[in-house]
């Protein structure tokens, strides 16, 4: 059984989720509007896996007693400059969404919630996967730096990505 604290952080954890999804779509749309297919394709798998992280939330909470809330979200952003600045955005999110696992995964050892601190380890895993995976683009883009040839390969190479599986997303 969650404590209500507990459930109140699990919650805000849902809603940060739910807006990651919702800034990752947002930023398709941007990169899809400006042409960038490959960019486009990797934000909406990157807005689905946002998405399925949070369903993962809900049935944690429902499941522990707990009543997983759908949150109200203000509008992301809808311009991003260009697709550098636009992963740059991607790298700090990522960091924003680790710190707060993190905070989470501390409110859970100061109640003795060790179930739910057990269930967040995968959360804790997957964000170290995740500020990999954009400081990675962001390497790659500052080797490209001016060079639309070099961005239109970058473009190319993540059209033909593919992501790995997630283990127990939903």
């Amino acid at each position: 059984m969650l404590t209500k604290e507990i459930e109140k952080c699990l919650n805000r954890q849902i809603e940060l989720e739910f807006e990651s999804s919702q800034y990752y779509l947002s930023m398709a749309s941007w990169a899809q509007r400006h042409g960038y297919t490959g960019v486009t394709k990797f934000l909406y798998l990157q807005a689905d896996e946002e998405r399925a992280h949070m369903i993962k939330l809900f049935h944690f909470v429902n499941d522990r007693g707990g009543h997983a809330l759908v949150p109200a979200l203000a509008a992301p952003p809808t311009d991003f400059g260009s697709v550098k600045e636009l992963f740059k955005k991607v790298f700090d999110h990522e960091q924003l969404v680790s710190r707060e696992i993190n905070e989470l995964v501390d409110e859970c050892l100061k109640a003795k919630d060790y179930a739910t601190h057990n269930f967040l380890q995968w959360y804790v895993a997957e964000q170290i996967e995740e500020e990999k995976s954009a400081q990675t683009l962001i390497d790659k883009l500052e080797m490209i730096g001016n060079d639309k040839g070099g961005l239109y390969l970058f473009d190319r190479d993540l059209e033909n990505f593919a992501p790995a599986q997630e283990p127990n997303a939903a």
